[in-house]
């Protein structure tokens, strides 16, 4: 029999980051000459179908709070919003159509036509 050391276990938030999301999100952090922020996604109330994604850098630490290191950027989520994205996927797209951070939920079962939230 085996006995499992729980403090040995680390519990994440489940959500990742690509690498084209990580490289952005260190060369935003280089540009501003902050290496003390993490990259943070929440889950908000707002939007017409319910639910909303608010990323932002941030230097807080809050009580509660899941963590998971990609290629030198510290994603964020409050325990909070970790139900909401696990499983979940930010990438950041450099198109003609389209530049910026998207995210790949498998959570949402629908989004409003604007594309701003989910449910």
């Amino acid at each position: 029999m085996t006995v499992q050391d729980e403090s040995a276990t680390a519990t994440t938030h489940g959500a990742t980051l690509t690498d084209a999301a990580a490289a952005k999100a260190k060369a935003l952090l280089e540009q501003e000459g902050r290496d003390d922020l993490s990259l943070r996604i929440a889950v908000q109330p707002g939007g017409c179908a319910g639910l909303r994604y608010n990323l932002f850098f941030d230097d807080r630490a809050l009580d509660g709070d899941l963590t998971a290191d990609f290629g030198g950027v510290t994603l964020t989520v409050d325990r909070m919003s970790a139900p909401y994205i696990q499983g979940a996927s930010i990438d950041f797209v450099d198109t003609i159509e389209k530049q910026g951070f998207t995210i790949d939920n498998p959570n949402a079962t629908g989004s409003c036509a604007c594309g701003d939230s989910f449910n």
